[in-house]
């Protein structure tokens, strides 16, 4: 393993820009809604901070437990308590919502746990520069050239969305597509 893997994981191109800019500083507590298998943890587990999160599958609790505050129970209907976060990164997690009620419930459950004033990070697929390869299959759920379904959210779902639950963006809202695939949308917020 290099040293830089060592110290960062595999940790998103995008969350580790919000360190390079200073967003993200010793001392912060970070919450991970749907941590996976915690490939966005590792750098702030080495570095001392205080970590907490869920997941709802078996295995990724399992790889995280010991590690901090782990919690096998779904994002919409976790555990912690309200405004404990400095920082919350919800990656890879929200396009898995069964529909418009799930995404929602998701969401208000990642977004309870920020503090006033804190950083919401965001990652998740979306139909923007990919309209014309997606297969609408209702409910915002979208068979994907890459042979998955998900559900995608577009820019004005979530300008909409930031606006109703007191969000301010701090990034215009970014899209990578990869090429005939997917395209994965960032979408960071300070909570008002």
């Amino acid at each position: 393993m290099n040293p830089l893997q060592a110290q960062f994981g595999t940790i998103d191109i995008y969350l580790f820009d919000q360190l390079l800019r200073g967003r993200i500083t010793p001392g912060m507590t970070i919450f991970d809604a749907g941590f996976g298998g915690g490939r966005n943890l590792v750098y702030f587990l080495n570095e001392g901070y205080t970590v907490f999160g869920c997941d709802p599958d078996a295995r990724a609790f399992q790889a995280l437990q010991g590690r901090g505050d782990f919690r096998q129970e779904p994002v919409e209907s976790n555990s912690f308590p309200d405004a404990a976060a400095d920082v919350v990164v919800c990656s890879a997690v929200l396009h898995f919502a069964r529909d418009d009620r799930h995404f929602r419930a998701m969401l208000a459950g990642a977004w309870r746990v920020l503090k006033p004033g804190g950083l919401f990070f965001c990652r998740l697929a979306s139909t923007i520069g990919m309209e014309s390869l997606v297969k609408p299959l209702g409910e915002r759920r979208y068979w994907l050239p890459d042979g998955s379904e998900r559900y995608l959210v577009d820019e004005a779902l979530l300008m909409q969305i930031t606006d109703e639950i007191g969000g301010a963006l701090l990034d215009p809202i970014k899209t990578t597509v990869v090429q005939n695939q997917r395209a994965m949308t960032t979408w960071v917020m300070r909570k008002q």
